[in-house]
């Protein structure tokens, strides 16, 4: 394998907080080891560009708590085509650029093994998108931010339908994995969660929200991932009051606030052990591989693994949601 000098660094895809916590630590972990790094904007539509920015230390200053990503982002149907890579792979040809680490989620893994496979070049990926829904890693990049951002706005949701007994439908991002949701729910005390990976049945809802209501409970919060069968939160709500009346019930769709906002402490510090683990993977001549954290440890995981393989729901926390409704 030729020798690593130059790597380029790109954000891709959907952003998420702590994606300026990796970039950071990937330029100063690259500079450290004697390696130029190029920071490449707006992710593959970038590089096809050559919109690239040579990185120093001082670069990446004041960004680790900031949310969103410096380098921008962006999805790019050119890059699906061949023509789209050869313009990219020109480009990183160009300026020198000998391998690259991606910030990002499954369709930018894709991306980047496509192009590992046609032209050879080194590839590592991170993590980052708030879903969690990767194989192969406990945590993504901005997953914990996302739940704290949810549980806030289901606490100061929960204060007004408690003053008015009201029944809260609260959807959250989760078009194909209800992560977000799940957890979300057990920490905010949600008396009903509504994930894809489950079948919803509208009468067993509405007999949860009934016994809630025979045990006094003043009001409710169901929180509803937004892929779930059922349709979304309004339709959820729909079919619900149809049948049950004595909560005015209400909607709250949170949407991109989930992205935003600073990350966590907790994202930070895995957003910087990945990181740095990418940079000294690259160089101990790994690719093709995401960087994931199991147990506390950090791993590599081909990314045919990370990509094609589905992350199971946590039973114990669903089971959690009933049992504490």
């Amino acid at each position: 394998m030729k020798k690593i000098r130059k790597i380029g660094v790109m954000t891709s895809g959907g952003d998420s907080p702590g994606m300026n916590a990796c970039v950071r630590s990937v330029v100063r972990s690259g500079l450290k080891n004697g390696l130029e790094v190029v920071g490449i904007y707006r992710g593959y539509q970038g590089m096809m560009e050559g919109d690239f920015i040579e990185c120093e230390a001082h670069t990446v200053s004041n960004i680790l708590h900031r949310g969103g990503t410096f380098l921008k982002t962006a999805r790019s149907e050119e890059f699906r085509t061949k023509e789209g890579r050869a313009k990219a792979y020109a480009q990183l040809k160009k300026n020198n650029i000998d391998a690259i680490v991606v910030i990002g989620g499954d369709g930018s893994f894709t991306g980047a093994a496509v192009l590992h496979e046609e032209y050879g070049i080194p590839v590592i990926g991170c993590p980052g998108t708030i879903d969690n829904d990767l194989f192969g890693t406990d945590f993504t990049i901005g997953y914990d931010t996302a739940v704290n951002t949810v549980v806030d706005a289901v606490d100061r949701i929960r204060d007004t339908a408690e003053s008015h007994s009201r029944l809260f439908f609260v959807e959250v991002m989760g078009r194909d994995a209800g992560l977000i949701a799940l957890r979300s729910a057990v920490a905010s005390g949600a008396e009903a969660v509504l994930i894809p990976e489950t079948i919803t049945y509208i009468d067993k809802l509405i007999d949860t929200v009934k016994t809630g209501y025979l045990m006094h409970k003043s009001s409710a919060i169901i929180i509803v991932a937004e892929g779930d069968d059922e349709g979304g939160a309004y339709e959820i709500a729909k079919k619900v009051g149809a049948k049950f009346d004595s909560y005015e019930t209400k909607v709250t769709v949170l949407g991109h606030i989930q992205r935003g906002g600073k990350p966590s402490a907790f994202d930070r510090v895995v957003a910087s052990r990945m990181g740095h683990k990418a940079v000294l993977s690259l160089l101990d001549g790994e690719t093709n591989k995401m960087v994931g954290m199991q147990r506390n440890e950090l791993v590599l995981v081909p990314f045919t693994q990370a990509i094609k393989h589905h992350k199971e729901i946590n039973q114990d926390l669903l089971n959690l949601v009933e049992v504490l409704s």
